[in-house]
C-alpha cells in the first residue's frame, strides 16, 4: 500500500471518528417490535427485525424468538407483549415502537407512508388509523398538519399537500388556505389532471402527485391497505412503510402501526421509518408546527367550523325563480351543502340547479349569472 493510500485511509477513519463523536452520523435508535399476533407468524416479524438491524436500527424484539443482532425481550403472549412495549417506552429503554394495534386517544392519528405504483414515489397518507377529531372536517385539517410534521421529520423540507376528493375536501381546502393566509407555511400540490388544483383524484394517488395526501383516517386505512398489497391480492402487505406514527398536539409517545397482514419487507421499513423519526426529532417538529399553525389562526378556524356545523334554525321556504338554460357551473361545493347553495342563489333571484360532474358536485346557472353567483357563494362560505 502506498503512502498516499495510507494517508487517504487514515483521513477517512479520522472523519468517521469525528462524525461519531459529534453525532454527525447519528445514533442507532432503539425501536421495539411486538412480534406476536401476525397472520404470517413470528418468523415473519423476526425476519423484519433482522433486516432493520442490518440497516442501522437497534431492534428490541418482543416475543419468543431469538436471533443474533437483535435483542429479544421474552413474553408469553400478545397481551403481555403490549404491556412490555409500554413499559419499555415509559422507562425510556427504547426510543419508539412498531406494533400491530394500539388504542390512541382522540386527537391522535397515524401518518402512513407508501411507495406509489405509477412512479415509485414516496407519499405520506394523512391519516390512516386513530382519529384527529370526532368532526370529519376538523380531523382532515389536523391531518394535514400531522402530515407536514411527519414529512419534515423525515427530511422533506418543503412538503406539498394535496387533499383527496372525498366528502369534506373542499371545506378542508378552504380552511387550509385560510391558515396559509394567516401565515402558516403550507405548500399546495397541483393535481396531475388537466384542470389542476390541490384537490386530488385517484390518478394522483397512483402517481404520488403530492408529498402528503390528506383524507379522513377511515379512507386512509383503505388506501394504505390497497397501496401496500395490490401486488399480492391483499393477503400480504409487501411494500411501503406501514400505517405510521401516532401524531397529535402534546402527544410524545412514538408508536408506529403495522397490520397483522404486514410482511417482513414492510415491517422492516416501518422500523426504519421509526428510526428516521427519532433522528428527525419528530415531537420537537410537532410542537413547532402546531405552534405556527395556532399563531396563524388554527383555533379560530376550527371554532368557526364548529359554529357552521351547528343545526340551523328552521329554514325559510324559497321558491325557485323562472327556469332558464344553465350553461355555466361552479365546482368545489361539498355534496352535503349542494342544495343549500342552490337556495342561496334562488333567494337572490338567480335560477340554479345542482349537478354532479366528473370532478364532483356542481351548482349550475346561466352564463349571465355566473359572476354574481360566484360572489354570493363565496360570501356564504360555500366556495373559497
Amino acid at each position: 500500500m502506498s503512502k498516499r493510500e495510507q494517508t487517504i485511509i487514515a483521513k477517512a477513519f479520522m472523519e468517521m471518528a469525528e462524525g461519531l463523536t459529534s453525532g454527525a452520523y447519528g445514533t442507532r435508535p432503539k425501536i421495539a417490535l411486538t412480534g406476536m399476533g401476525s397472520e404470517h407468524g413470528e418468523e415473519n416479524a423476526m425476519a423484519a427485525a433482522l433486516m432493520a438491524a442490518a440497516r442501522g436500527v437497534d431492534v428490541y424484539y418482543i416475543g419468543t424468538l431469538e436471533a443474533e443482532g437483535v435483542t429479544t425481550v421474552k413474553v408469553a403472549n400478545d397481551e403481555e407483549g403490549h404491556k412490555k412495549m409500554d413499559e419499555l417506552l415509559e422507562k425510556g429503554e427504547v426510543d419508539g415502537a412498531v406494533t400491530m394495534h394500539y388504542p390512541f386517544p382522540i386527537g391522535v392519528s397515524t401518518v402512513g407512508r407508501v411507495i406509489t405504483p405509477a412512479k415509485g414515489k414516496e407519499m405520506f397518507v394523512a391519516n390512516t388509523t386513530g382519529t384527529s377529531s370526532t368532526d370529519r372536517i376538523e380531523g382532515m385539517i389536523k391531518n394535514a398538519i400531522c402530515g407536514v410534521i411527519t414529512a419534515k421529520a423525515c427530511g422533506v423540507a418543503n412538503p406539498t399537500v394535496g387533499i383527496l376528493n372525498v366528502d369534506g375536501a373542499r371545506q378542508t381546502e378552504m380552511a387550509l388556505k385560510q391558515l396559509q393566509e394567516g401565515g402558516y407555511d403550507i405548500r399546495f400540490a397541483e393535481s396531475s389532471r388537466a384542470d389542476g388544483g390541490c384537490v386530488m383524484r385517484g390518478n394522483d394517488v397512483l402517481q404520488g402527485s403530492p408529498d402528503i395526501m390528506v383524507m379522513d383516517s377511515l379512507t386512509g386505512n383503505v388506501m394504505i391497505k390497497m397501496l401496500s398489497s395490490f401486488t399480492t391480492g391483499g393477503s400480504f402487505e409487501s411494500t411501503g412503510y406501514g400505517y405510521g406514527p401516532g401524531i397529535g398536539k402534546g402527544y410524545d409517545k412514538l408508536i408506529l402501526i403495522i397490520s397483522r397482514a404486514s410482511g417482513a419487507p414492510l415491517i422492516a421499513n416501518a422500523l426504519e421509518y421509526a428510526a428516521k423519526l427519532v433522528r428527525g426529532k419528530v415531537f420537537k417538529v410537532a410542537a413547532e408546527e402546531f405552534e405556527k399553525a395556532e399563531k396563524a389562526g388554527l383555533n379560530k378556524i376550527l371554532e368557526a367550523r364548529k359554529e357552521a356545523s351547528k343545526p340551523a334554525a328552521a329554514a325559510e321556504t324559497v321558491t325557485a325563480p323562472p327556469a332558464e338554460p344553465v350553461t355555466a357551473s361552479i365546482p368545489g361545493i361539498e355534496v352535503m351543502d349542494l342544495e343549500d347553495a342552490v337556495q342561496v342563489l334562488w333567494k337572490a333571484g338567480i335560477y340554479a340547479e345542482s349537478g354532479m360532474g366528473c370532478t364532483g358536485p356542481l351548482v349550475m346557472m346561466s352564463e349571465a349569472n355566473h359572476e354574481k353567483a360566484m360572489e354570493l357563494l363565496k360570501k356564504a362560505g360555500y366556495v373559497g
